[in-house]
């Protein structure tokens, strides 16, 4: 048509259109429309429908449970039609059922939110493990509390090993104190126990009926926040901070596959890596950043403790439990009052303003973590305690000291054997672990009896002997020469 507005003759027009006869050009001319303009829908087939006489009990199935795919379904005709279809059938089954279901079945829309800057701050944890982080070559099992403000997408994060109280406290605190201002709402999903009471219970009740946990309502009332919480399975809801969480988490891995390396030398250099990462994300933020602080209110109240205090008493078994789980302290303590103060990562064990213990905190419920220093002089006094006690497996430190007890239970009795591990422990206890595990491999590794004298006599520092000292003479009439130099000097 172009052509042929230009002067070109009906043959010149084809060729340019690359048409192979005028006579299409003469028929478009003659109709005056384009050929877009006269295609019609087709509703026909261009060839039979190989399903047509099973489709209607297909599509009852369907109905009656839309979950079933449409690999079951080709394998449930095959199994009931056999030598009717051919495996290459399948895929045209799959562009049925596909139609099927975009025609019959509803699915739950995406509602579209509109976000006011100042006004909320959502957060959520999500696990960075599938990042394959080490931690000086061991494995680092962590999540990130992740913060975002929806309006103008700035963010902020805090490693952490639980979705706990704790956690969502270090991790708000942190936020906040890095924007210096006080968004109006916190907002977290419905499914961290953190942030709501689930015991039995209440985990059937609505998000009304069950309410928020007192401490975390104690923590925003402190900062003059709401709490809101999304709707039960409406992850949606929370949309921005579940697609923040996707986003940071394929920038940490470009950034580490620049880096060369996924080892740190500790969590704290680690941190550090992403917060410099988070500082590049939200400087491309600032200006609706602006819009948003414009709005908040300043920070003017300082930040709680990331420390929460329980006042446990030690039991006669020199154990005390924190948050359902068990721990042991050393022995002198039992009978008192001990103040735990339990962080994310540690529990401190303070008794008369001195920290007596520190160790990791166990994540999960009923749990237990006992050191064997703690009970090792106790065993020795009474062997006989140790095949029943229950928690035996946390006295085997590491895997060679459970093969060494082992061993000695096939060469000697019980009643010897087990004393024999206790005092090779006992070496453990008051020298090096990791001497006696050295020590140990060796003695495994040997054909031959052993007990706890060849562990003790292998080890280290028994090869030390003290220097011989050279016994030194005594003049005694020296010591009346100073005496009669004192009586003189008296006088004068």
């Amino acid at each position: 048509m172009t052509e042929r507005s230009k002067g070109r003759t009906q043959q010149q027009a084809a060729a340019k259109a690359n048409l192979g006869s005028r006579n299409t050009v003469s028929k478009y001319e003659r109709l005056g429309r384009l050929p877009s303009e006269l295609k019609r829908p087709r509703a026909y087939r261009t060839r039979d429908d190989p399903f047509a006489a099973d489709w209607a009990e297909l599509e009852r199935m369907l109905q009656e449970a839309p979950e079933l795919s449409a690999t079951t379904l080709f394998e449930w005709l095959s199994e009931h039609r056999p030598g009717v279809y051919q495996e290459g059938q399948l895929r045209t089954l799959q562009r049925h059922v596909s139609t099927w279901r975009a025609l019959h079945s509803e699915k739950v829309v995406a509602l579209e939110q509109d976000h006011r800057p100042g006004e909320v701050l959502q957060t959520d944890g999500t696990w960075l493990n599938s990042l394959g982080i080490t931690v000086s070559g061991q494995a680092f099992p962590h999540l990130l509390i992740h913060s975002v403000l929806p309006y103008s997408n700035w963010e902020w994060g805090r490693v952490a090993q639980s979705e706990s109280l704790l956690a969502i406290r270090l991790g708000l605190q942190s936020a906040l104190a890095q924007l210096g201002h006080v968004p109006a709402i916190h907002q977290t999903d419905n499914t961290t126990a953190a942030t709501h009471q689930l015991g039995p219970e209440a985990r059937e009740q609505s998000v009304a009926a069950r309410g928020y946990n007192a401490d975390y309502l104690q923590l925003l009332a402190h900062f003059g926040m709401q709490a809101r919480t999304i709707h039960v399975a409406a992850p949606n809801e929370n949309g921005d901070i579940e697609a923040a969480n996707g986003a940071f988490k394929r920038a940490v891995d470009q950034h580490l596959w620049l880096r060369g390396s996924r080892d740190f030398p500790d969590p704290l250099d680690y941190e550090r890596f992403l917060w410099q990462l988070l500082d590049k994300r939200n400087a491309l933020r600032r200006a609706r950043l602006a819009e948003e602080l414009a709005v908040m209110r300043p920070l003017t109240m300082g930040l709680l403790s990331d420390q929460h205090e329980i006042r446990p008493r030690v039991s006669a078994g020199g154990t005390i439990r924190v948050l359902n789980n068990v721990y042991s302290v050393p022995s002198g303590l039992i009978g008192k009052l001990v103040t735990a103060r339990i962080s994310e990562w540690q529990i401190e064990i303070w008794y008369a303003n001195q920290c007596v213990d520190t160790f990791p905190r166990l994540i999960g419920l009923k749990r237990h973590q006992v050191n064997y220093r703690h009970v090792i002089d106790t065993l020795l006094r009474k062997p006989g305690g140790f095949r029943d006690y229950r928690y035996r497996d946390d006295l085997f430190p590491r895997a060679v000291f459970r093969k060494a007890w082992e061993a000695l239970q096939q060469r000697f009795s019980p009643r010897r054997a087990d004393l024999a591990y206790w005092r090779v422990l006992k070496l453990a206890a008051v020298g090096s672990e990791c001497e006696v595990a050295a020590v140990l491999e060796e003695v495994l590794a040997t054909p031959g009896a052993w007990d706890d004298t060849t562990v003790a006599a292998r080890m280290p520092s028994a090869a030390a002997t003290a220097p011989a000292l050279q016994p030194g003479t005594v003049n005694l009439a020296e010591y009346d020469q100073l005496l009669d130099r004192a009586v003189h000097d008296d006088l004068t």
